[in-house]
């Protein structure tokens, strides 16, 4: 065995510690020498304090809380942490959960939620990271390595029958603190073209989490797709706030954010103050999505749940919606999930737009394949600015389509000359004849459908060049709310088609 190895039977005498209520557990601490020891280790040479490397063995077993916490006694002198760690993966029965083990760190603040501790996260997109005062990471916060009690979070994501066995690594090099970096953010204001149609993707994966796409990369992306604005929306952390610089421009608004990936649902947090850190360590049962919501919308941010149907593990959406600024119903290639969330948003506006919830759709895109901008919500803003594309994402006005091909105009009309855009609300009398009014381009071989509380009501083909009008009469007596879609043709009869684009509803009526 190395020196500073410690075995499983060792780890059960050190003692373990139930913390909290978001379901975490603290092991025994692991301590190192400090620089003037002069204590064996590997490295340095020519008189510098050589490394020092200690190395921690365990099995997590099935059933195991949430978040296992690894204190680290970090001694003073030290200028760079640096972890690696690996687990076992057995084979499984087909529909048994085999291991995946995430992994982040809190610094000497502790490992409270909410509180200053947080110094980065990767969960398992990666198996090493290192912490200095002027780098990191991607994923991680630069900053001092200060003496106190570190932690490394380990996150048991899905355990197999027989435990989870894993090896945590953790290096210390002592030197002198290099200076911190001011980090650089991008602006909160882009030329545009005063108010405007805006096409934005809010949901965006890079290197800083588990994206396989550099920040400049992205950026070449977006453009590429047509869009004016981004959203950064990496899994837990913030470090990606800081590294977007020349890369913004007249033409593209980089907002900055995070996805807050919990074990009952993800949500976005678009365009959070810069620098700022939502925590994600509770469930449904905590009881504290509400105040992490408010969390969100003090650091100036709009509360989004994410996929919130999605299949895989964890990702289905547990909180509700009362705390909802606006749901993500469109996420990435249009799918079942997909289908189902719009349905599910679609049955929250029979209200008649009483504190109704506004639908957004985003690409959620990781790597290639991935498309930025499939999809992409398209916003009515005063400008290209933070407070202008957030107001109109709240507000709903906005329709979402699944590519800068496609524009729509909707709205009705009724009265004498009164008329109602996307979101907003025709106030007619209930026996009014109202005309509702789409104009499309770009969807070739679609199909046009106008939605209401009934459901859909009407149904045309486009022309085949893909661009048209398409009218319908009816009053807010009959219908409480239209919105439209467009449709591609079914893969399979009895099956509706894949959106290709979907607009927020016009209320009618003079309620709400």
């Amino acid at each position: 065995m190395n020196p500073g190895d410690l075995t499983p039977g060792e780890l059960g005498r050190r003692g373990l510690l139930v913390t909290g209520a978001a379901a975490a557990l603290t092991l025994g601490s692991v301590s190192f020498a400090s620089a003037a020891d002069g204590e064996g280790g590997h490295g340095g040479g020519g008189g510098a304090v050589p490394d020092r490397t200690k190395t921690i063995r365990g099995t997590l077993p099935p059933g195991s809380p949430d978040y296992v916490y690894l204190p680290v006694d970090v001694p003073a002198g030290v200028r760079e942490l640096a972890v690696s760690y690996t687990y076992d993966k057995p084979s499984v029965p087909v529909g048994t959960q085999g291991n995946a083990l995430d992994i982040g760190i809190f610094d000497e603040h502790g490992t409270g939620l909410g509180g200053r501790g947080f110094r980065g996260w990767s969960g398992g997109a990666r198996s090493e990271f290192f912490i200095r005062a002027d780098e990191a990471t991607p994923g991680y916060l630069p900053g001092p390595v200060r003496a106190g009690r570190w932690n490394i979070a380990l996150g048991p994501y899905t355990t197999a029958p027989e435990g989870l066995a894993y090896t945590v690594t953790l290096t210390l090099r002592f030197g002198p603190t290099p200076a911190t970096p001011e980090p650089v953010y991008p602006p909160v204001r882009a030329k545009g073209r005063g108010r405007a149609w805006y096409r934005g993707d809010c949901h965006i994966h890079s290197v800083h989490s588990d994206g396989g796409r550099t920040p400049a990369e992205i950026a070449a992306l977006a453009r590429a797709a047509g869009l004016d604005f981004i959203n950064t929306s990496e899994h837990n952390t913030s470090s990606g706030h800081r590294a977007w610089e020349g890369l913004w421009g007249d033409d593209l608004l980089i907002l900055t954010g995070e996805e807050i990936t919990t074990r009952n649902g993800h949500v976005l947090g678009i365009s959070t103050d810069h620098g700022s850190w939502i925590d994600w360590r509770y469930r449904a049962r905590d009881n504290r999505f509400g105040h992490y919501a408010r969390e969100i919308r003090r650091a100036g941010g709009l509360v989004v749940p994410a996929h919130p149907h999605a299949t895989c593990i964890g990702c289905n959406w547990k909180f509700g919606f009362g705390e909802a600024d606006a749901v993500e119903v469109w996420n990435g290639p249009y799918t079942l999930d997909d289908e189902v969330s719009v349905a599910d948003w679609d049955n929250t506006l029979v209200s008649g737009g009483a504190d109704w919830t506004p639908a957004m759709g985003n690409s959620d895109a990781h790597k290639d394949p991935d498309r930025i901008g499939t999809p992409q919500t398209v916003v009515l803003a005063d400008e290209l600015s933070r407070d202008a594309i957030l107001a109109g994402i709240r507000a709903g006005h906005s329709y979402i389509t699944e590519s800068s091909a496609i524009s729509l105009t909707f709205g009705a009309t009724g009265g004498r000359a009164a008329h109602a855009g996307i979101g907003e609300r025709l106030r007619v009398e209930a026996d009014t004849p109202v005309t509702v009014r789409l104009d499309v381009t770009g969807a070739p071989g679609c199909t046009a459908h106008f939605v209401t509380d009934q459901g859909t009501l009407y149904s045309t083909p486009l022309p085949t060049s893909g661009a048209g009008t398409v009218e319908w009469n009816t009053t807010p007596a009959y219908a409480t709310y239209v919105r439209a879609e467009v449709r591609h043709t079914p893969a399979a009869a009895g099956l509706p088609g894949a959106l290709a684009a979907l607009t927020n509803p016009v209320f009618l009526g003079a309620g709400g």
